[in-house]
């Protein structure tokens, strides 16, 4: 009878503390969902949503600049003038299509952080990344031939020569201004998507298989 009381008692102590070898309850299961590394979820949702919005206001602005700069050379009847060399690349056009498609899939990440749409949104900023490095050198060039043709115009025309390269340098750097502060954005959102994309895949190599023992 004494032996029964004890095996009993053995038998309770050990389903309170837990049997070794038995699998996870659903608790510590679901703790292979990815989170994020610093553990506030919704934290880096929120944050990722916030840097995708400042993607697509940036794209709006840098694709409104172009416009204005396209829409000088009808004021000004100008062929192929040099001062819009930026215009004539098409990038503020097909830069900011691509900067909104990167700043949407990082805010639908945000909402939903599902494997997919970070990954999505991991590859389309990788593409903003190499976009914007495009766009710096494209303005810089600008930058540097508007100098030149300052200097070269002054004898013909002086009087657009100057209008046309004060607004031309204006936009151009404000393009610039937006196109390094796109760049900062997608880095950072690359950089908190690719601690996404390490961290789930840890998850799943050291996550316990689905089975009961």
């Amino acid at each position: 009878m004494a032996s029964h009381v004890v095996d009993n008692a053995e038998l309770g102590s050990a389903s309170a503390h837990g049997t070794p070898g038995r699998e996870a309850g659903p608790d510590q299961l679901n703790n292979s969902v990815y989170r994020p590394i610093d553990g506030s979820q919704d934290y880096q949702k929120g944050k990722l949503q916030v840097l995708g919005a400042i993607q697509i206001l940036n794209a709006a602005m840098i694709l409104a600049f172009g416009v204005f700069l396209g829409s000088l050379q009808y004021l000004f009847h100008l062929q192929r003038h040099f001062f819009l060399f930026t215009f004539y690349t098409g990038y503020p056009f097909w830069g900011a299509l691509f900067f909104c498609s990167s700043g949407t899939l990082s805010v639908v990440a945000g909402r939903k952080p599902t494997r997919t749409w970070i990954q999505s949104s991991f590859g389309m900023n990788i593409a903003s990344a190499t976009i914007t490095l495009v766009g710096i050198v494209y303005l810089s060039i600008n930058l540097a031939v508007n100098i030149q043709l300052l200097k070269s115009c002054q004898s013909s025309s002086p009087d657009l020569c100057n209008y046309m390269g004060s607004i031309s340098n204006g936009m151009v750097s404000l393009l610039l201004i937006l196109t390094s502060l796109e760049l900062c954005v997608t880095t950072s959102t690359f950089a908190m998507l690719c601690k996404a994309n390490c961290c789930n895949s840890r998850e799943d190599i050291s996550s316990p298989p689905n089975s009961v023992e």
